[in-house]
C-alpha cells in the first residue's frame, strides 16, 4: 500500500491543515463526512476542534456508530487534542451528553491545560520519532491520567519546558499514547510544519 487512502472527520476542527500534512507524508489525504466516505479510507484523522460539538456532529451526520464499528474492526485512526479526547474510552470534566469512540483504554482530562490563555509550547522526546525531539503545541489540551495495560506512553510532559519554566501540574503527565493502529497526542502536530507524527501514522495504516 504505497499511498493509503487517510480520512480527516471534516464535520469541525483543523481538517485543512492534517490534509496537508498527510498528503506530504505520503498519503492520499481525503475529508470524511458521511459514512460511505468513511467506508472507502484505509485510517481516519479526528482532528483538533471542540471535542463536544464534533461529538455531536458525529452523531447528527450517521458517523458515529459506523466510526465505532471500524474502530473495533481494527481501523488504524489518530486523533489530536479533541480527537484525543473522542477516542478515549473515558474522560473527566466531560459533559454526560457526550459520546465517546473508545478506540483507547485512557482515561482523559479535558482542558487540563487549563483555558486558552494556559495554551503554550514545549519540545518533547517522542518514542518511535528520529530526528530529535518534536516541538509541540498545546492549546486548550487534555492530558492522559490513567491508561491500560495494552496502551503505550510515547511522551511524557518534561518537568522544565523547552523556554525554562517549570511545567507545575503538568509535569510527567502523558500526552501522546498508542495502543495498536491507535495513535493520539495532546498536542497539534500539524500546526508546526514537522509532519514526523503524521509519517508515523501513515506507516501505521500501510502496516494495517
Amino acid at each position: 500500500m504505497s499511498s493509503p487512502t487517510v480520512g480527516v472527520l471534516a464535520l469541525q476542527g483543523n481538517v485543512r491543515e492534517h490534509v496537508a500534512a498527510l498528503t506530504a507524508a505520503g498519503a492520499t489525504a481525503v475529508p470524511v463526512r458521511r459514512p460511505a466516505e468513511l467506508d472507502a479510507v484505509d485510517g481516519i484523522v479526528l482532528p483538533g476542534g471542540e471535542s463536544t460539538t464534533m461529538s455531536k456532529l458525529l452523531d447528527a451526520f450517521e458517523l458515529l456508530e459506523p466510526l465505532r464499528a471500524r474502530l473495533r474492526a481494527g481501523l488504524p485512526a489518530y486523533g489530536s487534542c479533541a480527537g484525543m479526547i473522542l477516542l478515549a474510552g473515558e474522560i473527566l470534566d466531560g459533559r454526560p451528553d457526550q459520546h465517546q469512540l473508545g478506540g483507547l483504554d485512557v482515561v482523559v482530562r479535558r482542558n487540563a491545560f487549563g483555558r486558552q490563555v494556559d495554551s503554550f509550547e514545549t519540545d518533547l522526546d517522542l518514542d518511535g520519532l528520529d530526528g530529535g525531539p518534536i516541538h509541540a503545541v498545546f492549546i486548550r489540551a487534555p492530558w492522559v491520567e490513567k491508561t491500560g495495560g495494552d496502551v503505550d506512553v510515547l511522551a511524557a510532559v518534561p518537568h522544565v519546558t523547552s523556554d525554562g519554566r517549570s511545567a507545575g501540574e503538568a509535569a510527567g503527565r502523558a500526552v501522546a499514547v498508542r495502543q495498536g493502529p491507535v495513535l493520539a497526542t495532546s498536542f497539534h502536530p500539524e500546526l508546526t510544519g514537522d509532519r514526523r507524527v503524521h509519517a508515523l501514522f501513515v506507516d501505521m495504516v500501510r502496516a494495517g
